[in-house]
């Protein structure tokens, strides 16, 4: 686990807020989760992997922050709607969703694909997206309003050059789409709903990546410096994606609703 530098950002800035966060055992949901705790906020972190939600939490308490397990899969509305019961069952409110699970899924040439394999891809990066949004949006209201964070990617918004990524690019484009409604929709209750896309970041996410027949297509393209203009090549980390969720969590960005922001330094600008 990475220690979530929380540089400059003060330590009281969430306080009295509450935040779910889904895929919060691990990566850049894991690295929010901390990084909203010790800003201040209570933490609900949601994960279908018992281990790393209960290494999210022990890690957040041991600091002095607050935080619960909600054992769910996001793909489940039965399973979703039991932790935010929890959840409010103990909080009361709810101020901020960071809708981060996800699956890379398989990666392969479109028709090596099976229908069950791309089922699963959409379920839960897309459908798991519209039933955490959708699951939270009561308790949401009734807290006077709030901000909700989608994790896309780069792939399948402004990339469109990795190729086999066609299950894993349509959930994420999706994602960006549903973003953009849902803003509109949810505006009048003073609900925010941006979307983030990370561009590669150095997470555990990459090495459970599927692959199939990949070396049946064209390489993807390579560029002389590297893939990523802003660090000659090297990966985001987690923590520098929490800085981002902690922004858009925050009074500071209570203007900005139905928007996309990269977070890949430049990575899409050049490999679109």
């Amino acid at each position: 686990m990475h220690p979530t530098a929380a540089r400059h950002i003060p330590a009281d800035s969430l306080q009295g807020k509450v935040a779910l966060i889904t895929g919060g055992g691990s990566g850049m949901g894991q690295a929010a989760a901390m990084l909203l705790a010790q800003c201040g906020a209570r933490v609900g972190v949601l994960d279908c992997d018992s281990a790393g939600m209960t290494q999210t939490v022990t890690a957040i308490t041991a600091t002095g922050g607050q935080a619960m397990e909600l054992p769910a899969d996001v793909s489940d509305p039965a399973s979703l709607t039991a932790a935010l019961e929890q959840l409010e069952q103990a909080w009361g409110r709810l101020d901020i969703v960071f809708a981060n699970a996800g699956t890379n899924g398989l990666w392969a040439p479109v028709e090596d694909i099976m229908p069950e394999e791309w089922d699963l891809t959409q379920n839960v990066n897309l459908r798991g997206t519209f039933l955490t949004v959708r699951t939270s949006i009561p308790l949401l209201k009734r807290s006077g309003g709030g901000s909700v964070i989608i994790n896309a990617s780069g792939t399948g918004t402004r990339m469109f050059s990795a190729f086999g990524s066609s299950a894993y690019a349509t959930s994420k484009a999706g994602q960006l789409a549903f973003g953009r409604i849902t803003a509109l929709e949810m505006a009048r209750h003073r609900i925010r709903v941006n979307t983030i896309c990370p561009g590669s970041i150095a997470t555990a996410l990459n090495q459970k990546t599927r692959t199939r027949n990949l070396d049946t297509l064209p390489k993807s393209p390579q560029y002389p410096e590297g893939s990523i203009p802003l660090t000659n090549g090297q990966n985001g980390k987690p923590e520098q994606v929490a800085h981002l969720v902690w922004f858009l969590a925050s009074d500071l960005s209570d203007y900005i609703t139905g928007t996309e922001i990269y977070i890949d330094g430049a990575q899409s600008q050049l490999m679109g």
